[in-house]
């Protein structure tokens, strides 16, 4: 774990965290990562800092030669976050229709906006979703930490392989509890 600082306006982006998704086969139990999601949901909204909830209510169009997961139309509340992430009317919803948080979504403007450097990615599914998200806010020019433990997938090999190989060039990975930690720096 390399996480070094979190800049002054840092945001939190938890991706599809969703009743479609969270329900998915995933490795080992999707308990504590919720609960570690919902963690860093709190210490961010106590100290006014943005939250980014991102859903996913389709996928980019084109052939790919394995089937995709989810096919439209969605069932109805499949966009609906899972009660834990407790939406609240200051956080910023954003729905996308393709794995990253940015391409198909204004985004970036809308951080820009509010003049954050820095992001702080969690979610479902770490080698789609968490890791797409990633590379996007790296080449829009932001500051990107990964809360590890705050992250899961369908798939334990690719999950591993994000973690290992992919985040460290993307950004600092970290603990929930290091990025905690972090955030309670500035209260002293």
């Amino acid at each position: 774990m390399a996480l070094t600082t979190l800049d002054p306006k840092t945001a939190l982006i938890v991706v599809d965290l969703q009743k479609g998704i969270v329900g998915a086969a995933l490795m080992g139990s999707i308990a504590p990562v919720v609960d570690r999601s919902a963690a860093l949901l709190r210490e961010f909204r106590n100290r006014s800092l943005p939250v980014i909830l991102v859903n996913a209510a389709g996928g980019a169009p084109g052939r790919t030669e394995q089937p995709r997961r989810h096919t439209e139309p969605l069932l109805p509340g499949f966009t609906d976050f899972i009660p834990q992430v407790d939406q609240q009317p200051t956080d910023i919803v954003v729905t996308k229709r393709s794995w990253g948080a940015f391409a198909t979504t204004d985004l970036d403007w809308q951080l820009k906006s509010l003049d954050v450097t820095q992001v702080v990615i969690i979610g479902v599914a770490t080698s789609t979703g968490v890791e797409a998200t990633a590379r996007q806010a790296y080449e829009a020019g932001f500051n990107v930490a990964l809360a590890v433990d705050a992250m899961t997938d369908t798939r334990p090999e690719a999950h591993e392989y994000s973690i290992r190989n992919i985040f460290p060039r993307l950004g600092e990975t970290a603990t929930t509890e290091d990025i905690i930690n972090e955030l309670a720096k500035r209260d002293l």
